[in-house]
């Protein structure tokens, strides 16, 4: 490498995420399985991206070894360079089924994070109605989860993680569950959040139209073992057209990648 290119590289930000050769293996019933092998991915400060595959790719896997609640069997995965070995706060995780603690009310499900860190109360209550009102839930700051819709579950459970002031939030499958009117408004309303933080996302899902309305890069995986197929950037303007030639020719060119992993995979 020449001098300028080595001073280039000095100066370029260290990736807020990144795994190198991440392999990760399980014992299920008396024989390993591999779930992940030689992963390799980067991700810059601020950037969207969606993990996108079929059920057993390793999605979930590697979303979790990223969050610190699970730990590679190989290779590495780090924050800024300092290996993850554990759960943070500055990773925050949102689940499909939502976590919630259901004896708690949206305004203490929101706050609790800073509340076990004992943060002043005059503090906590200006910091959990700022995430109320960022979520639109400051009319339901005394309702209980049971008391709320899916959509409005949800919602809490995304303020709650940013309460935590996380950088990186992590998505496994969060509109899943939800019905379609609620999911495409959870979809827009994450990428205004999106926007007004500046955080870094990992998201996954099943769904590519999903992917690739939310997107900076769709890294596409398939399963036997988990492995990153293809890392797709996306250059389409936002707001993103869902009807649009473009988007749509995006949509199936990584429908396509999918399917024919699929194919490769019957087929042998």
């Amino acid at each position: 490498m020449s001098e300028a290119e080595t001073q280039t590289s000095q100066r370029q930000p260290l990736p807020v995420l990144c795994v190198t050769h991440l392999g990760k293996q399980f014992s299920v019933g008396g024989r390993t399985v591999q779930a992940l092998q030689d992963v390799n991915l980067s991700i810059k400060k601020g950037e969207f991206v969606c993990l996108i595959g079929a059920s057993g790719c390793g999605k979930s896997t590697l979303l979790r070894i990223l969050a610190g609640f699970d730990s590679p069997t190989q290779g590495r995965a780090e924050m800024y360079g300092m290996p993850i070995k554990g759960p943070s706060p500055e990773r925050g995780m949102v689940f499909q089924d939502f976590g919630l603690f259901p004896w708690l009310t949206v305004r203490q499900n929101i706050g609790f994070g800073q509340y076990q860190r004992n943060l002043p109360k005059a503090r906590l209550t200006e910091l959990t109605a700022h995430y109320m009102d960022m979520v639109g839930l400051g009319k339901f700051a005394d309702y209980y989860p049971g008391q709320l819709s899916g959509g409005m579950k949800q919602r809490v459970a995304i303020a709650r993680v940013l309460a935590n002031d996380c950088e990186v939030l992590l998505m496994d499958e969060p509109f899943g569950a939800l019905d379609a009117l609620t999911r495409e408004k959870l979809q827009q309303d994450l990428l205004e959040i999106w926007a007004r933080t500046k955080l870094t996302v990992i998201f996954v899902t099943h769904a590519v139209e999903e992917a690739v309305l939310l997107s900076d890069r769709v890294v596409v995986m398939t399963a036997g073992p988990g492995r990153i197929e293809e890392d797709v950037p996306l250059t389409l303007q936002r707001p993103r057209d869902i009807v649009g030639v473009a988007f749509n020719q995006v949509r199936r060119d990584i429908t396509q990648l999918l399917s024919s992993h699929v194919s490769v995979r019957v087929s042998a």
